[in-house]
C-alpha cells in the first residue's frame, strides 16, 4: 500500500494534459494526495514553465515527489533534471519506474501522453510510489550526481 507523507506534485504541457487527468483519477481512487501544477486545461503551453513549479515544490519539502508529463515525457525531464535537486526519469515500462526509485532515488516520474496510455501510466505510477530507495551501493552514485550538481552550480 502507498504511503505519503506528502502530496505529489503533478504538472503537464498541453501534449500530456489528458494523460495527467487520467492519474488524477487513479491518485483520487487511492486516496493519495495532490497539488496540481497545471496545465488546468488543454491549451498551448511550454513544459519548462509546467515542471518548474512542480520540481520547485519537491525540492522546497512542499511535495514528495513529482509526477510530469508532456507529449513524449522526454522534453518535461529535461526540464525537471534541470532544477537543483530533482532526479526526473522518462519512463515507459514499469521496470524503469520501479528501479529508478529504488536505484537512482528518483523523485520525479516523467511520462508521455503520445507515448503511453492511461491504463500503463497508472501501472507506472503505482510501481513509481510504491518502491523505496535501496541505499547500500547505491547511495555512492546517487552522490556522485549530487557532486555534479554542486560542480556545475559552482561555474
Amino acid at each position: 500500500m502507498i504511503h505519503l507523507e506528502k502530496p505529489l506534485a503533478l504538472a503537464a504541457d498541453h501534449g500530456g494534459f489528458e494523460l495527467k487527468e487520467a492519474v488524477k483519477a487513479h491518485l483520487d481512487e487511492l486516496g493519495l494526495a495532490y497539488q496540481d501544477f497545471g496545465t488546468l486545461d488543454g491549451a498551448s503551453c511550454d513544459y519548462p514553465d509546467m515542471a518548474l513549479p512542480a520540481c520547485n515544490a519537491v525540492v522546497n519539502g512542499q511535495c514528495q515527489l513529482a509526477l510530469l508529463f508532456c507529449g513524449t515525457g522526454v522534453g518535461i525531464s529535461m526540464a525537471a533534471n534541470k532544477v537543483r535537486g530533482i532526479r526526473a526519469c522518462c519512463c515507459s515500462d514499469v521496470f524503469s519506474a520501479e528501479y529508478t526509485r529504488r536505484h537512482n532515488d528518483a523523485n520525479a516520474l516523467c511520462m508521455g501522453g503520445r507515448v503511453v496510455g492511461a491504463g500503463l501510466a497508472c501501472s507506472l505510477v503505482d510501481a513509481f510510489l510504491n518502491a523505496e530507495f535501496e541505499g547500500d551501493r547505491h547511495i555512492r552514485r546517487v552522490a556522485k550526481l549530487k557532486a555534479i550538481e554542486d560542480e556545475q552550480a559552482a561555474l
